[in-house]
């Protein structure tokens, strides 16, 4: 599993325990982390693009 997809997953478990607590105050606190784990898989997706339109930048300038 890459860390994407673990990241997406626990999101995922945030969402659904959110789904399932009668609580208000609980079901807000598990969205938020639910939203953060989301904001950090996306983040290490730009990075990993990033990372790879750098090296495609490298290899054209070496050969």
């Amino acid at each position: 599993m890459s860390l994407i997809e673990t990241y997406l997953a626990n999101a995922q478990a945030q969402r659904d325990a959110a789904a399932k607590t009668p609580l208000p105050n609980r079901k807000a606190m598990h969205e938020r982390s639910a939203e953060t784990w989301e904001e950090m898989a996306r983040s290490v997706s730009d990075t990993a693009a990033r990372a790879a339109i750098n090296l495609a930048a490298k290899s054209a300038l070496v050969g």
